[in-house]
Protein backbone atom coordinates (compact mmCIF):
# COMPACT_ATOMS: atom_id res chain seq x y z
CA UNK A 1 0.00 0.00 0.00
CA UNK A 2 1.18 3.65 -1.20
CA UNK A 3 0.98 5.81 1.66
CA UNK A 4 0.71 9.83 0.81
CA UNK A 5 0.10 12.13 3.76
CA UNK A 6 -0.87 16.00 3.01
CA UNK A 7 -0.46 18.15 6.05
CA UNK A 8 -1.74 21.37 6.01
CA UNK A 9 -2.80 24.59 7.71
CA UNK A 10 -6.55 26.28 7.04
CA UNK A 11 -7.23 29.59 8.78
CA UNK A 12 -10.63 30.23 6.54
CA UNK A 13 -11.38 27.04 5.24
CA UNK A 14 -10.34 27.42 2.07
CA UNK A 15 -6.77 25.42 2.34
CA UNK A 16 -8.34 22.30 3.88
CA UNK A 17 -10.98 22.25 1.19
CA UNK A 18 -8.22 21.95 -1.77
CA UNK A 19 -6.52 19.43 1.31
CA UNK A 20 -9.54 17.26 0.97
CA UNK A 21 -9.41 17.33 -3.08
CA UNK A 22 -6.06 16.37 -2.95
CA UNK A 23 -6.49 13.49 -0.73
CA UNK A 24 -9.47 12.14 -2.99
CA UNK A 25 -7.52 12.14 -5.73
CA UNK A 26 -4.42 10.30 -4.10
CA UNK A 27 -7.65 8.06 -2.85
CA UNK A 28 -9.17 7.44 -6.10
CA UNK A 29 -6.13 5.42 -6.96
CA UNK A 30 -5.97 1.56 -6.52
CA UNK A 31 -3.77 0.53 -3.67
CA UNK A 32 -3.14 3.92 -2.38
CA UNK A 33 -4.51 5.35 0.71
CA UNK A 34 -3.93 9.46 1.33
CA UNK A 35 -5.01 10.72 4.98
CA UNK A 36 -4.85 14.97 5.74
CA UNK A 37 -2.98 16.06 9.06
CA UNK A 38 -4.11 19.20 9.85
CA UNK A 39 -1.91 21.87 11.61
CA UNK A 40 -3.84 23.86 14.29
CA UNK A 41 -2.66 27.17 16.18
CA UNK A 42 -3.14 24.87 19.44
CA UNK A 43 -0.60 22.58 18.33
CA UNK A 44 2.04 25.67 18.56
CA UNK A 45 3.32 26.30 21.99
CA UNK A 46 6.00 28.67 22.82
CA UNK A 47 6.39 29.13 18.59
CA UNK A 48 7.10 25.68 18.29
CA UNK A 49 4.75 22.71 16.60
CA UNK A 50 4.16 20.05 19.32
CA UNK A 51 2.46 17.25 17.56
CA UNK A 52 4.38 13.90 17.68
CA UNK A 53 1.50 11.77 16.47
CA UNK A 54 1.46 13.68 13.26
CA UNK A 55 5.41 14.00 12.59
CA UNK A 56 5.31 9.79 12.85
CA UNK A 57 2.75 9.62 9.88
CA UNK A 58 4.80 11.87 7.71
CA UNK A 59 7.65 9.44 8.75
CA UNK A 60 5.38 6.39 7.53
CA UNK A 61 4.15 8.24 4.24
CA UNK A 62 5.86 7.56 0.95
CA UNK A 63 4.76 10.74 -0.42
CA UNK A 64 4.03 14.06 1.56
CA UNK A 65 1.85 17.12 -0.08
CA UNK A 66 2.27 20.40 1.77
CA UNK A 67 -0.53 23.05 2.28
CA UNK A 68 -0.42 26.35 3.14
CA UNK A 69 -2.71 29.65 2.95
CA UNK A 70 -0.15 32.50 1.34
CA UNK A 71 -0.19 35.19 3.88
CA UNK A 72 2.08 38.29 3.09
CA UNK A 73 3.74 36.51 0.64
CA UNK A 74 4.73 33.19 2.38
CA UNK A 75 3.58 30.21 3.86
CA UNK A 76 1.39 30.85 7.70
CA UNK A 77 2.92 31.34 10.87
CA UNK A 78 1.66 28.14 12.32
CA UNK A 79 2.83 26.24 9.14
CA UNK A 80 6.35 27.92 9.54
CA UNK A 81 6.35 26.13 13.22
CA UNK A 82 5.67 22.48 11.65
CA UNK A 83 8.40 23.49 9.56
CA UNK A 84 10.43 24.43 12.30
CA UNK A 85 9.98 21.39 14.57
CA UNK A 86 11.08 19.30 11.63
CA UNK A 87 14.78 19.87 12.38
CA UNK A 88 15.97 16.70 14.06
CA UNK A 89 14.26 14.37 10.85
CA UNK A 90 16.19 16.99 8.89
CA UNK A 91 19.55 15.90 10.67
CA UNK A 92 19.03 12.11 10.60
CA UNK A 93 17.47 12.41 6.89
CA UNK A 94 14.43 10.85 7.85
CA UNK A 95 12.29 12.06 5.00
CA UNK A 96 15.18 11.89 2.57
CA UNK A 97 14.02 10.31 -0.80
CA UNK A 98 10.43 10.69 -0.13
CA UNK A 99 8.14 12.39 -2.69
CA UNK A 100 6.90 15.96 -2.03
CA UNK A 101 4.55 18.51 -3.71
CA UNK A 102 2.83 21.45 -2.69
CA UNK A 103 -0.55 23.66 -2.76
CA UNK A 104 -1.69 27.04 -1.75
CA UNK A 105 -4.45 29.53 -1.90
CA UNK A 106 -4.87 33.38 -1.51
CA UNK A 107 -7.14 36.13 -1.87
CA UNK A 108 -5.74 37.27 -5.22
CA UNK A 109 -4.85 35.47 -8.66
CA UNK A 110 -1.35 37.13 -8.25
CA UNK A 111 -0.55 38.05 -4.34
CA UNK A 112 2.85 35.99 -4.49
CA UNK A 113 1.48 32.85 -4.07
CA UNK A 114 4.49 31.63 -5.99
CA UNK A 115 6.77 32.75 -2.78
CA UNK A 116 4.55 30.30 -0.66
CA UNK A 117 4.86 27.07 -3.16
CA UNK A 118 9.19 28.04 -3.53
CA UNK A 119 9.48 28.26 0.43
CA UNK A 120 7.43 24.67 0.86
CA UNK A 121 9.78 23.61 -2.30
CA UNK A 122 13.13 24.72 -0.68
CA UNK A 123 11.52 23.18 2.74
CA UNK A 124 11.19 19.78 0.59
CA UNK A 125 14.53 19.91 -0.76
CA UNK A 126 15.99 20.59 2.83
CA UNK A 127 14.90 17.45 3.42
CA UNK A 128 16.34 15.74 0.54
CA UNK A 129 13.00 14.64 -0.85
CA UNK A 130 12.18 14.53 -4.38
CA UNK A 131 9.75 17.54 -5.78
CA UNK A 132 6.58 16.89 -7.78
CA UNK A 133 5.44 19.10 -10.51
CA UNK A 134 1.84 20.18 -11.90
CA UNK A 135 3.19 18.73 -15.18
CA UNK A 136 0.23 20.21 -16.77
CA UNK A 137 1.16 23.00 -19.22
CA UNK A 138 -1.51 25.96 -19.19
CA UNK A 139 -3.68 26.07 -22.20
CA UNK A 140 -2.90 22.56 -23.49
CA UNK A 141 -5.46 20.49 -20.81
CA UNK A 142 -8.65 19.61 -22.01
CA UNK A 143 -10.13 20.40 -17.99
CA UNK A 144 -7.84 24.02 -18.28
CA UNK A 145 -5.97 22.62 -15.02
CA UNK A 146 -4.28 24.91 -13.77
CA UNK A 147 -6.28 27.33 -13.83
CA UNK A 148 -3.66 30.11 -12.94
CA UNK A 149 -0.94 28.35 -14.66
CA UNK A 150 1.86 27.61 -12.11
CA UNK A 151 3.87 24.50 -12.77
CA UNK A 152 5.58 24.37 -8.97
CA UNK A 153 2.73 23.34 -7.38
CA UNK A 154 -0.94 24.27 -7.11
CA UNK A 155 -1.87 28.19 -6.61
CA UNK A 156 -5.23 28.92 -6.27
CA UNK A 157 -7.40 32.32 -5.64
CA UNK A 158 -10.71 32.22 -3.56
CA UNK A 159 -13.62 34.81 -4.45
CA UNK A 160 -14.27 37.35 -2.25
CA UNK A 161 -17.57 35.10 -0.59
CA UNK A 162 -14.12 32.20 0.29
CA UNK A 163 -14.94 29.61 -2.03
CA UNK A 164 -12.20 27.80 -3.82
CA UNK A 165 -12.80 27.57 -7.83
CA UNK A 166 -14.14 24.03 -9.29
CA UNK A 167 -10.75 24.07 -11.59
CA UNK A 168 -8.57 24.58 -8.34
CA UNK A 169 -9.92 21.97 -7.00
CA UNK A 170 -9.77 20.01 -10.14
CA UNK A 171 -6.11 20.49 -9.98
CA UNK A 172 -5.75 19.26 -6.33
CA UNK A 173 -7.14 16.03 -7.22
CA UNK A 174 -4.73 15.94 -10.08
CA UNK A 175 -1.58 17.10 -8.22
CA UNK A 176 -2.68 13.93 -5.45
CA UNK A 177 -3.06 11.30 -7.88
CA UNK A 178 -0.11 12.19 -8.95
CA UNK A 179 2.14 12.18 -6.16
CA UNK A 180 -0.06 8.72 -5.37
CA UNK A 181 0.71 7.44 -8.70
CA UNK A 182 4.16 8.22 -9.02
CA UNK A 183 5.08 7.13 -5.14
CA UNK A 184 3.10 3.91 -6.54
CA UNK A 185 5.77 3.44 -9.23
CA UNK A 186 8.51 4.66 -7.21
CA UNK A 187 8.23 2.85 -4.13
CA UNK A 188 5.27 -0.28 -4.40
CA UNK A 189 6.63 -3.59 -3.25
CA UNK A 190 10.28 -1.91 -2.89
CA UNK A 191 9.76 -2.37 1.37
CA UNK A 192 10.52 1.09 1.84
CA UNK A 193 9.39 4.30 2.22
CA UNK A 194 12.68 6.36 1.19
CA UNK A 195 15.61 6.33 -1.01
CA UNK A 196 19.00 5.51 0.79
Amino acid sequence: MTKIAVIYHSAQGTTEALARSVIAGANGLTGTEAIGIKVTGEEVVQGRYRNQRALEQLDAADGIVFGSPTFMGCVSAQFKAFMDATSERYSRRSWAGKLAAGFTIGSSPSGDQLNTLQTLQVFASQHGMLWISIDLPAGADAAARPRLGAQSGLVAAHSAAGEVHPQDHLTAEYLGSRVGELAGLLFRGAGATGIS
